[in-house]
């Protein structure tokens, strides 16, 4: 294998490192995001719940005032 082969492998190879390594930090902070907002929407529907009137109707279950 000549010197020049080898020496454009080893650049190719830095490069897919430099670029597998960018990813797995995109997929983290992706997953964070992902986890954060997982949270903030448990803790969203738990206040709604929370929030509903004593017999846990849902607002789809109530009858429109002109019935």
């Amino acid at each position: 294998m000549s010197e020049e082969r080898l020496t454009e492998l080893e650049m190719r190879t830095a490069f897919q490192d430099d670029t597998i390594a960018a990813l797995n930090d995109a997929i983290v902070k992706q997953q964070n995001a992902i986890d954060q907002l997982r949270r903030e929407l448990k803790a969203l529907r738990d206040h709604v719940l929370l929030s509903l009137p004593g017999d846990s109707k849902q607002p789809d279950d109530e009858r429109p005032p002109h019935y």
